[in-house]
């Protein structure tokens, strides 16, 4: 290892998100292995060097595509880019072939429906050996492959080594900001894409962007809570891997939550909804975090008004209709 960061990177994941950061990566330096579960499709990445999922970008000669597992799990640090309801499955596929103290670092964004644990919980129960690290924040899959300036929040429990990780896979153009909150940054990545739907429902009803404004700053204030009440730091809800996700997430026509909920806001139904934009990580974790925020007595309408409609509890009407008759309070 050197003396800045770990030589080598192994990205579990080869979709976008994780081509991506293999990209990022490579830009930094390291020697990555990205490894895919579909043989055949990471013999042909190998031979194309090309990512038609992220517009044809180049794959940097720095990055080995292989469809081993254990080939990849043999790199001094891990990206764990696989979704949140995935990663129990292949951090125990994981098991028994990553070293001791090897850092994980996690860049799913959700809450595991079936447990309702974050995915650093997940990863240190399955991997207890390792360390988890979460990296989270506003940066679309082809924004970081094109190296567009993205800025980014790692968090790790141990702050020198979440500086060292930062260091390792960043760069001028992929900048990292560290911090110990790790629980602040999960709640900020969960939360966000929950909210996201519920900006889209808005904009797909038609309804003029100060309603998407004013929902999602009401958003952010429902995430804030949220936070707060499981030991989260208000500055890291405000910052990047928080208010900074919710907006892009909430707001470009390339997110694919925001998309979700412009299809359900122009009375699309559910499964054409999935079957039109793919299942978004919201519709997921919309359920958990509502059951999750009633358990606490944290007041969240927004998200438990997206959980009611995403499990088919109430319509887009109803839930509108429930929003708006809430009596004004102070702010």
């Amino acid at each position: 290892m050197s003396g800045s960061g770990f030589k080598s990177i192994g990205v579990i994941g080869a979709g976008a998100f994780g081509a991506a950061l293999a990209c990022a990566a490579a830009r930094a330096g390291r020697h990555v292995g990205l490894w895919g579960r579909d043989a055949t499709a990471m013999a042909e990445l190998a031979q194309t060097r090309r990512l038609p999922r992220l517009d044809g970008v180049g794959l940097p000669e720095a990055i080995h595509p292989t469809a081993d597992l254990a080939e990849a799990a043999r790199a001094d640090a891990l990206i764990l880019a696989v979704p949140t309801q995935a990663l129990r499955d292949v951090c125990g596929r994981l098991a028994g072939t990553v070293a001791a103290n090897t850092p994980l670092i996690l860049a799913a964004k959700g809450i595991e429906r079936s447990s309702g644990e974050f995915v650093s919980q997940i990863a240190a129960e399955i991997l207890p050996g390792c360390v988890p690290a979460v990296l989270s924040g506003p940066g679309f899959a082809a924004d970081i492959a094109k190296a567009y300036p993205t800025a980014l929040t790692l968090a790790c429990a141990d702050g020198s080594l979440g500086e060292r990780l930062a260091r390792t896979i960043g760069s001028p153009t992929f900048r990292l900001y560290h911090t110990d909150d790790m629980r602040g940054v999960e709640i900020g990545g969960a939360a966000k894409n929950v909210l996201a739907i519920a900006a889209g429902i808005a904009a797909g009803r038609g309804f003029g962007e100060s309603t998407v404004a004013a929902l999602l700053a009401r958003s952010f204030a429902e995430l804030t809570r949220f936070g707060l009440a499981f030991g989260a730091r208000p500055e890291t809800l405000a910052g990047l891997s928080g208010l900074g996700d919710l907006i892009l997430t909430g707001t470009s026509s390339r997110s694919r939550n925001r998309r979700f909920g412009e299809e359900l806001g122009k009375g699309i139904g559910l499964e054409t909804a999935i079957a039109d934009v793919g299942l978004a990580e919201g519709v997921w974790t919309a359920p958990i975090l509502a059951r999750m925020a009633a358990d606490r007595h944290v007041d969240m309408p927004i998200a438990t008004a997206v959980a009611a409609l995403v499990a088919g509890k109430a319509s887009v009407d109803q839930a509108i209709k429930q929003l708006l008759s809430r009596p004004p309070r102070a702010e």
